[in-house]
C-alpha cells in the first residue's frame, strides 16, 4: 500500500512539475507566442517546424494544442495554419518522452537539489521569477521520475506470480493490443497528461509486468487521449476551433490506423533501432525506456511525414465532418486577406489592409440587418434573444476587427514608407475606428430596444412608422459607405452619401419635434417618449459615423454647417 501511494504521489508530482514548468515557458514567452505562431506558419513546413520549437519550449503539446484552438478561435490562425502547428506539436511532444527514458538510464535526483535551489532563489529575488519558477518546475518532474523508477524497483512486480500470471494471461495478439491501446486512450483522457501515462509505461514495462508490445500499444492509446484536452477546450469555441481540434483527433487516429496495420514488424524495427530484442525473457530496463521513446518519435515524425502532403484534404474533410450552426458562419470573426507572417512590400500590405476593411463595412451592414430583425421580432421572446445575442457576438467581432487590422496596420507604418502610403494608413486607421463605432451603435440599438421590450413599452403604428423611415435611410447610407470602400475613390461622389445623411437629421428633427408635441397633447406617456427620442438619436449617430467612415476613405473632412447641429 505504502508503494502504491508512493507511486501515485510521484504521478501527480511529476504532473504538477509539468504544468509549472509549462506555465514559467508561457509567461517568459508572453503574447510573442501569438505573434511567433503567426509569422512563422507561413506555409506547411514552417507550420511544423513553429509547432514542434513551441512544444519543446513549453514542453507540453496541450499547451500548444489548446493555444493554437484558441487563435483560430480569435481568428488570429487560419484552419490550415493550425493544422501545420498540430503536426509539429505533436513532434515536439516526444521530446517529454526522451526526458523521462533519460530518468530511468540515472539517477536523475542527483540535478534536483542543485535546480530546487537555484530556482527558490531566483523566485526570492523576483527578477527573474519566471525562470525560477521553470527551474522550481524541472526540479519536481526529475524528483518525481525518481521517485517512480524507485517505485518500480521497490514493486519488484516480475517477481510475483499472480502479477506475472495475470499479464501473461493476454497473448501478444491484435486483440490484446486493441484493448491496451484503448485502457492508453481512457486513462490518458482521464488524467489529461500523456507525460504521466508515458511514465506509468515505462515503469510497467521496466518492472516486466508488461511486454514491450502491450506497452507501445499503450503509448499509441496516449495518442489518441491526448487529444480530448484540445476537444474540451474547443468545445464552446467557434466553428473554425472545433475543427482544428477535430483535424488533432484525426491526426492521430490515422497514425494508429497504420501502425496497427504494420505492428508486430514495425515494433520489431523500432526495438532493433535500440537494439532490444522484443521477445528476450530478460530485458534492460533502459533499453525499454529507450525503446517507447524511439517508438513515440518514429510514430509522430512518420505520420506528419505522410500527412504534410494532405492539410488542404484534412481542412475539407473536418469542414464537411463539422458544419457551422445556423447562422453562426456569417457571424463568426475571420480575417481573410490578412494573414500572418513577414510582411510583403507596404503597398501590398495597404491593399490588403483596404480589403479587409471592405469586409468589415460589409460585416457592419449585416449586423445593422440583424438590428432591424430583431426591432420586427419584438413580440417573439426566443427569437428576440437569440437575435439580441448576435447582436452582442456582431459588435465584439468589430472590435476584434478593429484591434487586428489596427495592429496590421501599425506593423506596416514601422516600415520606411512614402508620403502617400502614410497617408492611406492615417486614412484606413481612422476608417476603422469609425466602422467599430457603427457597430457600437448598433448594440446600443439592441438595447434599446431590450429595454422597450422588459418595460413592455408598444409603439402606435405612426411611431414604427417613424423608426422604419429611419432605418430605409441608414440602409441607404451603409450601402453607399460600402460602395466608396470597395471602388476607387475617383469613382465615389461624396455628394451622394452627404445628401442622405442630410436626410437622416432631417428626419431626426422632425420625428424628435412631432415626439414633444404629441407628449404635449398625452397622446402617449413619457416611456415610451423617452423610447422613441433615444432610438431617434441613436440612428442619427449611426449615420454620423457612417458618413466619417466615407470621408475617411475618400480624405475629405467637411465643415459642419450650422442646420446640422439642431
Amino acid at each position: 500500500m505504502l508503494i502504491a501511494f508512493k507511486l501515485l504521489g510521484s504521478i501527480a508530482l511529476l504532473i504538477y512539475g509539468m504544468k509549472v514548468m509549462s506555465e514559467a515557458l508561457q509567461k517568459l514567452a508572453g503574447p510573442q507566442l501569438r505573434h511567433l505562431l503567426g509569422a512563422m506558419t507561413t506555409n506547411r513546413f514552417s507550420g511544423v517546424a513553429t509547432g514542434a520549437l513551441v512544444t519543446v519550449a513549453v514542453q507540453s503539446s496541450a499547451a500548444t494544442t489548446v493555444m493554437t484552438v484558441s487563435f483560430v478561435n480569435a481568428a488570429l490562425l487560419t484552419l490550415s495554419q493550425a493544422i501545420s502547428i498540430i503536426m509539429g506539436a505533436n513532434i515536439g511532444t516526444t521530446m517529454s518522452a526522451w526526458i523521462m527514458s533519460a530518468g530511468f538510464s540515472f539517477n536523475v535526483t542527483m540535478l534536483v537539489w542543485p535546480a530546487f535551489l537555484v530556482g527558490i532563489i531566483l523566485i526570492q529575488l523576483g527578477k527573474h521569477r519566471y525562470i525560477g519558477d521553470f527551474l522550481f518546475g524541472l526540479s519536481f518532474l526529475l524528483f518525481a521520475l525518481g521517485m517512480l523508477k524507485e517505485g518500480g524497483i521497490e514493486m519488484d512486480l516480475a517477481s510475483k506470480p499472480a502479477v506475472v500470471d495475470f499479464f501473461a494471461s493476454f497473448k501478444t495478439n491484435y486483440g490484446t493490443i486493441l484493448l491496451f491501446l484503448l485502457i492508453g486512450t481512457i486513462l490518458t483522457a482521464m488524467v489529461q497528461s500523456s507525460a504521466a501515462l508515458m511514465a506509468i509505461t515505462m515503469v510497467l514495462c521496466s518492472t516486466g509486468a508488461i511486454t514491450i508490445f502491450q506497452g507501445i500499444a499503450l503509448v499509441m492509446g496516449e495518442n489518441i487521449g491526448t487529444t480530448v484536452t484540445a476537444n474540451l477546450a474547443a468545445l464552446s469555441a467557434n466553428t473554425q476551433a472545433r475543427r482544428t481540434a477535430m483535424a488533432h483527433l484525426l491526426f492521430n487516429v490515422f497514425g494508429v490506423i497504420w501502425v496497427l496495420i504494420l505492428f508486430f514488424p514495425f515494433v520489431r524495427m523500432v526495438c532493433g533501432v535500440v537494439g532490444l530484442d522484443p521477445e528476450a525473457p530478460e530485458q534492460s530496463a533502459t533499453q525499454l525506456s529507450f525503446a517507447l521513446a524511439t517508438f513515440h518519435t518514429f510514430f509522430n515524425v512518420i505520420n506528419t511525414a505522410v500527412l504534410i502532403w494532405f492539410i488542404p484534404q484534412i481542412e475539407k474533410l473536418v469542414c464537411f465532418l463539422i458544419r457551422p450552426k445556423e447562422g453562426e458562419d456569417e457571424d463568426e470573426f475571420r480575417l481573410q486577406f490578412i494573414r500572418g507572417g513577414i510582411m510583403k512590400t507596404p503597398e501590398l500590405s495597404v491593399l490588403q489592409a483596404q480589403k479587409e476593411i471592405v469586409v468589415f463595412g460589409e460585416k457592419m451592414q449585416h449586423l445593422f440587418d440583424l438590428v432591424k430583425e430583431l426591432y420586427a421580432s419584438q413580440q417573439d421572446e426566443q427569437l428576440f434573444n437569440k437575435l439580441y445575442e448576435r447582436i452582442k457576438k456582431g459588435e465584439d467581432v468589430s472590435d476584434k476587427m478593429e484591434n487586428e487590422i489596427g495592429r496590421y496596420l501599425g506593423d506596416v507604418g514601422s516600415a520606411h514608407l512614402s508620403d502617400d502610403t502614410k497617408q492611406k494608413i492615417r486614412s484606413m486607421l481612422r476608417q476603422i475606428s469609425e466602422l467599430e463605432s457603427v457597430g457600437d451603435s448598433c448594440f446600443n440599438l439592441a438595447r434599446i430596444m431590450s429595454r422597450k421590450r422588459q418595460n413592455k413599452v408598444w409603439f402606435e403604428d405612426w411611431l414604427n412608422d417613424g423608426i422604419l423611415q429611419m432605418f430605409a435611410l441608414l440602409d441607404e447610407s451603409l450601402t453607399k459607405m460600402n460602395f466608396a470602400l470597395s471602388t476607387p475613390r475617383k469613382d465615389v461622389d461624396i455628394r451622394e452619401s452627404i445628401d442622405v445623411e442630410q436626410r437622416i437629421n432631417d428626419c431626426r428633427n422632425t420625428l424628435k419635434k412631432q415626439n414633444i408635441e404629441n407628449l404635449d397633447a398625452h397622446l402617449y406617456d413619457y416611456n415610451n417618449g423617452t423610447v422613441f427620442n433615444d432610438l431617434i438619436g441613436e440612428c442619427e449617430k449611426t449615420g454620423d459615423y457612417i458618413i466619417n467612415v466615407v470621408e475617411a476613405r475618400l480624405g475629405v473632412q467637411r465643415k459642419v454647417q450650422p442646420q446640422q447641429l439642431v
